[in-house]
């Protein structure tokens, strides 16, 4: 296969889909745009798709990271089926990333880790919020946060055992480019028996 039958606009797409998702990713955090980490996540109900913009928190070569509530609705989805899909949209540059694969938790060390990295307010705000459930109002939100916050006081807020971390493990990637007159530049990566076969797709 041929690389340089492969273009993304002006560029010769790498091989590695991890390392050209990392080239986009870096060139978009430099431009100092607000919330970079934005991404749209798609689960799979019993009755239909979900999807929500969640923060992507890391990632390498092992797949990509998100925190959530394990209770919230996503959390109970991806409980039933693993299936998930992720959506990267960056408009200032005209990209756009897609991303497939099955969904996994991360240990419970990289949770605490990251936990523990969250601003006190967030952490007591992830023990104060029932992510998804009814509430009668903002007010029963806000006596449910400042009755933890008087709870933890003096004392370490450690991460509540239904938070924590998903790693998206990818077996399919789009990169896509806008091109000129609507012909838009696509390559795909699939994951084949450990290798990542590209292919270029028609707008």
């Amino acid at each position: 296969m041929k690389m340089l039958s492969f273009t993304l606009g002006d560029e010769i797409p790498c091989p590695d889909p991890f390392t050209q998702f990392d080239s986009w990713y870096r060139h978009r955090l430099s431009l100092n745009l607000p919330v970079p980490e934005s991404m749209s996540l798609g689960t799979m109900s019993e009755t239909g798709v979900s999807i929500r913009t969640v923060l992507l928190k890391g990632y390498d070569n092992n797949g990509f990271v998100f925190f959530t509530n394990y209770l919230s609705r996503k959390g109970k989805q991806l409980e039933i089926n693993n299936s998930a899909a992720l959506l990267f949209f960056w408009p200032e540059t005209l990209q756009q990333v897609r991303i497939e694969g099955s969904v996994i938790k991360v240990t419970e060390e990289e949770s605490d880790k990251y936990f523990m990295s969250r601003p006190l307010e967030s952490r007591i705000g992830a023990w104060a919020s029932e992510q998804s459930s009814k509430i009668p109002g903002m007010k029963y939100l806000e006596e449910r946060f400042e009755k933890y916050k008087s709870d933890f006081k003096n004392k370490t807020v450690d991460r509540p055992a239904h938070w924590g971390g998903y790693r998206l493990l990818p077996v399919w990637f789009e990169f896509w480019k806008e091109g000129k007159h609507r012909l838009h530049h696509r390559v795909s990566y699939t994951l084949d028996n450990n290798t990542w076969l590209m292919e270029q797709l028609a707008p």
